[in-house]
């Protein structure tokens, strides 16, 4: 797996081909989640942009009219920032961030997570290891079990990437 490391003035890690298409994936369907997808009543789009005001819908809606265009643009720049950075093709290969492609990778990571969470129904003290367990028990080759295994992928090259940010 890759590790993110700091080079001089740059943010540099080396990626299979699998880590490449899976990174692709992952941020083209934030991407798509956020255009074509976006739909307020998608519990992931609530996660992303979640209410301001709780108590107050009213309140709430008022400042998404104001903030909400700017933060889905965001959002899309920020994975669009991964796919832009990836190798080419079908080939891995070396990616190289400066220190604000660096922070959007974070923040596109983050997004990813959240989303993913949402939909494995991943909660604040889950047990990421017992989950996978679990669901390499109920069946190996599954889709929960290599959406588990993205999500953890996720979570150590977002881990990864912060370390170097802050070395």
């Amino acid at each position: 797996m890759s590790m993110f490391r700091h080079q001089s003035d740059r943010y540099v890690a080396t990626f299979a081909v699998d880590e490449v298409r899976v990174l692709r994936k992952v941020a083209s369907e934030v991407v798509g989640l956020l255009t074509d997808g976006f739909d307020h009543g998608d519990p992931v789009v609530g996660r992303l942009f979640p209410e301001v005001y709780p108590d107050d819908a009213a309140g709430s809606a008022e400042f998404r009219r104001y903030t909400e265009g700017d933060l889905k643009t965001a959002k899309i720049d920020q994975a669009g920032a991964i796919l832009a950075a990836l190798p080419d093709g079908e080939a891995g290969g070396e990616v190289r961030l400066d220190a604000e492609a660096a922070e959007a990778w974070l923040r596109a990571l983050n997004d990813a997570r959240l989303a993913m969470g949402v939909r494995l129904e991943i909660k604040d003290g889950t047990d990421l290891g017992e989950e996978l367990d679990d669901a390499v028990a109920e069946d190996p080759t599954s889709s929960r079990v290599f959406q588990l295994s993205v999500y953890a992928y996720l979570g150590y090259l977002q881990e990864s990437l912060l370390n170097a940010l802050i070395d």
